[in-house]
Order: structure tokens, then C-alpha cells, then sequence
């Protein structure tokens, strides 16, 4: 009778091990199961983020001033019309690169109706963005494609939308004059995107994995490559 508690804990030592294969093999399981969704997933936000051109827009500082300026341009930039009839991202950038220093001018047309001597450069870039929130639409976090405005210094609070699709309605000055073109939205993002952008709780781990992936497959391909170089 005395052993009696060391054999139930021996027992119990054995079903541990048991158990954790279990658990195990449960989690691998359900992984299994949901590896489809999951790739299909982040290969949706891949596409995602390879179909929008980005407005950014960095004002000179933080002073009062200077981020009213920014929105003066910002509304210059939306009522311009530079994107009026492209169809698709490629035409899109390409109205972008062709207009740049026309984009600068007149970004630099409203500084000087304001007294600001201020200089402005226009570029398209690859620009690595946190998760972003504009209404009821979430961009997340990623590389994106990006009209980039830099006026003066551009040492100052940014101003970001998604220029193609048009999703940025202009209209009165002020921070709250831009209104999410719903329209836009319905026509340019399939019911996937749109559930991304719309409820991105629900991607968030799995999209952070994803990149996660992403990143090691590519520095092992990187680092794969320079052994071959040395060899």
C-alpha cells in the first residue's frame, strides 16, 4: 500500500509525455488543415498590396502652419485630376512618373500663395508602411508603392492615403475634408480585400506569421546565393 503513490506518480509521469505528444499532434493537425487558408490568405495580402499606389505626404515640421500646408497640398494633389482614367496600378504609376515635376509645381504654387518658400520633391519609392487606419478601412502593415511628397526639411507629422484605387475624396480644407470614396472601394477590391481591409483583426496573426515566413525564406535564399558566389 505505501507504494501505491509513488506508482500513481509514475503513472502520471507516463500519461505526461502522452499527453504532450497529443497536444502536439492536435495543434499539427489543425495547422495541416488550415495550411490551404493560410497560404491563400498571404498570397491575397501579397496581391493587396501590390494593387494600391499610396499617397504620402510629409510636411516640413510640426508647426501649425506647416501641417496646414500639408493639407492645402494634400487637396491640391486630390483635385488635380493627374489619375483621371487610368485603369489599373501600372498606368496609374506611369501618370505618377510622368507627372512628377508637375506635382511639384504645384504643390510649390500653393506654398507660395502662402508666403512658405519651401521646396518640394515628388518620387515614386518602395516604402515599408506600419498598419494604418483611415475610416473604417485598415492598409495593413507592409511594402507598398508610394507617391511620396517631401516638403522642405519633411521632418513633420505625414499624411497618407491610397491614391489608386481613389479611394481620397477631396473636399474643404481641414483634417477631416477627405472622405473614403466607397465606391472606389466596391469596384477596385474583390469581397477577399475587402474583407481584409474591412476586419483585419482577423488576419492579424496569421498575415504576421506570413511575413515572418516570407523573411526567413528570403534571407535563406540570400545567404544560399553568397555561398554559392564564395564556392
Amino acid at each position: 500500500m505505501k507504494n501505491l503513490p509513488m506508482i500513481a506518480v509514475e503513472v502520471m509521469l507516463m500519461k505526461r509525455p502522452s499527453l504532450a505528444v497529443m497536444m502536439a499532434g492536435l495543434v499539427l493537425a489543425v495547422l495541416i488543415s488550415n495550411i490551404g487558408s493560410f497560404i491563400g490568405d498571404g498570397r491575397k495580402l501579397d496581391e493587396l498590396r501590390g494593387s494600391v499606389l499610396r499617397l504620402h505626404i510629409l510636411a516640413n515640421s510640426d508647426s501649425e502652419q506647416d501641417q496646414r500646408l500639408k493639407l492645402m497640398v494634400r487637396d491640391e494633389l486630390l483635385e488635380s485630376g493627374i489619375f483621371s482614367g487610368v485603369s489599373g496600378l501600372e498606368e496609374a504609376e506611369a501618370a505618377a512618373a510622368e507627372n512628377l515635376r508637375a506635382i511639384e509645381c504645384r504643390a510649390e504654387n500653393v506654398l507660395r500663395s502662402q508666403g512658405c518658400t519651401d521646396r518640394v520633391a515628388a518620387e515614386l519609392v518602395d516604402a515599408d508602411f506600419g498598419e494604418r487606419i483611415y475610416g473604417d478601412i485598415t492598409m495593413p502593415a507592409g511594402r507598398y508603392r508610394a507617391l511620396r511628397i517631401k516638403i522642405g526639411k519633411a521632418a513633420g507629422h505625414n499624411w497618407w492615403c491610397v491614391m489608386y484605387p481613389p479611394l481620397c475624396v477631396p473636399a474643404a480644407y481641414g483634417e477631416e475634408s477627405v472622405e473614403e470614396n466607397k465606391t472606389a472601394e466596391e469596384q477596385d477590391f474583390d469581397k477577399k480585400e475587402l474583407d481584409i481591409l474591412r476586419h483585419p483583426k482577423k488576419y492579424k496573426v496569421r498575415f504576421a506569421v506570413w511575413d515572418k515566413i516570407k523573411s526567413f525564406v528570403k534571407d535563406y535564399t540570400v545567404q544560399n546565393d553568397k555561398n554559392d558566389e564564395a564556392a
